[in-house]
């Protein structure tokens, strides 16, 4: 198993993407923990990991709060002994035109994408480093390399930071053994892109954008961090990782 003896942390791991990797991750041999504020959703998700032979604990964490994530992960070697992957993957998303964005809403949306991951970042190195290291992924998204006139400034801006603040971290703890990637999705059938599939022309429209003709899966982000949290990617740190179809590719 590619995880055996690892002890993962994922943000925003109730559902989608997050829900996607724990499970994948506990297949492979880590034990989990699932921090998101779906207090209900989390616990479905750590029961069935749980009842197919996986390690799972659900805990409640709101991101932008810092003494939620140090009790988190206090919790988490609490009930496993140690930390040696963190996933910040909690992320919030709108659809709107610099002039529409309050200045609450565009605060909110770099607390959540931004300042989550740097939190999530800040409180778990010293555990890493009592573990001899280990290996943070953030999920960033294409939309840290480019513009977009269909998401939101507050969206690009938080996970172009989320793409710097995974160089940053990387550089600064390779010596200690920390790595840090970013994982860059784009097209993945979530909720975030739900509204685009529902009817049949805007579906074709975004496939149409896609070189390889479809939307991708959440289980397609969850082997790239699988990948990356493993010591196959012992050599990697610093790097983006683009999960989008080839949408990018041709830009």
């Amino acid at each position: 198993m590619r995880l055996k003896d690892k002890v993962a942390f994922i943000s925003g791991g109730a559902r989608g993407l997050g829900a996607a990797m724990a499970t994948l991750f506990a297949r492979e041999g880590a034990k989990v923990v699932i921090g998101d504020v779906l207090e209900e959703e989390g616990r479905q998700t750590e029961t069935e990991i749980n009842e197919t032979g996986g390690e799972c604990l659900f805990v409640r964490l709101d991101v932008t709060n810092e003494a939620e994530w140090q009790q988190a992960v206090a919790s988490t070697v609490t009930r496993f002994g140690k930390l040696n992957v963190l996933v910040n993957n909690a992320g919030t998303c709108r659809f709107a035109r610099v002039e529409e964005i309050t200045s609450e809403q565009w605060d909110r949306d770099l607390d959540i994408n931004a300042k989550g991951a740097f939190l999530g970042t800040k409180h778990v190195i010293p555990e890493m480093r009592k573990a001899g290291g280990g290996s943070m992924i953030n999920i960033a998204s294409v939309a840290a390399l480019e513009g977009n006139i269909g998401t939101s400034c507050t969206y690009n801006t938080s996970k172009a930071a989320m793409r710097l603040l995974t160089k940053s971290t990387a550089v600064q703890y390779a010596r200690e053994g920390i790595r840090v990637n970013s994982i860059l999705p784009a097209n993945i059938e979530t909720m975030m892109i739900a509204h685009f599939l529902e009817e049949e022309e805007s579906r074709q429209d975004l496939f149409n954008i896609i070189p390889l003709g479809h939307a991708g899966q959440p289980e397609d982000v969850a082997y790239g961090a699988l990948y990356l949290a493993s010591d196959e990617s012992s050599f990697v740190t610093g790097s983006d990782l683009v999960i989008d179809g080839g949408a990018t590719a041709g830009r």
